[in-house]
């Protein structure tokens, strides 16, 4: 059970710097999916970088995210929003990011009443959940963040497709804040179960998974996400992705050795991952 020994160890919010910390702050749901939502969009590049933006933007929000968005308009956010970046994303990019939001809220009550709209069968898939969102998050006015919307605006770059490949990884990353509820996770969703969710793919969690043996794919992507994600399942199939936390910390700490020179000298679970070479193992040696 070394798996559930670092689930166990690691799993605390306060274990390590991470935008959960942030999205820990608000107590009501309403609120909550708002700042999990922004944060997760921007949980991309350097740690201290991506805690920053993240910091910076909730400080513009104040006390209250939902009365912020509700009343958020493009044009006065333009002027204090004016020269935010982070990486390639820049100030136009949240203006309309913040307006979609709005939309959002304001035709159907919430982030989540929205997401669930196209949800239909209860049986479908996250992937054709989040396909349908995306969808119809870009059919939402984006105009009056970016006045003459550029062919390819920044802010499409917050809702990718599985059905184009991507491993979406900060959607899925916001489904299990807001769906899970246990450390490090507030939740505050109903309509998913955790058994639905599908890994937040990103390097420390492709590397850690990889030298575990948790997928036979060499290319990040949806379908590497969702084969990690049926690995775990034989772990937990109510709740697979508990084991994210601790997984992305892992790599993150620099502590797992695949394909490196140092291998697995440093890692806690030394001794079932093969930091070296790439091949399928049993589930039943990381229980």
């Amino acid at each position: 059970m070394e798996l559930e020994r670092l689930f166990t160890d690691s799993n605390i919010v306060k274990s390590a710097e991470d935008p959960i910390q942030i999205v820990c702050r608000y107590p009501e749901t309403a609120d909550r999916e708002i700042v999990a939502f922004c944060a997760s969009a921007l949980a991309f590049g350097r740690v201290k970088t991506v805690m920053a933006s993240i910091e910076a933007l909730v400080a513009l929000m104040g006390p209250s995210p939902l009365r912020f968005i509700t009343t958020f308009e493009p044009a006065d956010a333009q002027r204090h929003l004016r020269g935010f970046k982070h990486r390639w994303i820049r100030d136009a990019d949240i203006v309309a990011l913040l307006w979609m939001l709005r939309q959002m809220i304001d035709q159907h009550g919430s982030i989540e009443k929205f997401f669930s709209e196209g949800r239909g069968e209860v049986t479908v898939s996250v992937a054709c959940q989040l396909e349908s969102f995306c969808t119809r998050a870009m059919t939402l006015d984006i105009s009056r963040a970016y006045g003459r919307v550029p062919r390819t605006p920044g802010v499409r770059y917050f809702f990718p497709r599985p059905s184009t490949g991507s491993a979406c990884k900060r959607l899925n990353l916001f489904l299990r804040w807001m769906v899970r509820r246990d450390e490090p996770d507030p939740g505050g969703w109903t309509i998913l179960a955790p058994s639905a969710l599908i890994v937040p793919l990103d390097v420390h969690v492709i590397r850690v998974s990889q030298c575990l043996g948790l997928t036979p794919y060499r290319s990040s992507g949806w379908r590497m996400a969702a084969s990690i994600t049926d690995s775990l399942r034989d772990l937990d199939a109510d709740d697979p992705i508990r084991y994210d936390f601790a997984i992305c910390h892992l790599g993150m700490a620099g502590a797992c050795g695949f394909e490196r020179r140092e291998k697995d000298s440093r890692c806690p679970l030394r001794g079932l991952c093969r930091p070296a070479p790439r091949r399928k193992r049993s589930i039943q040696a990381i229980r």
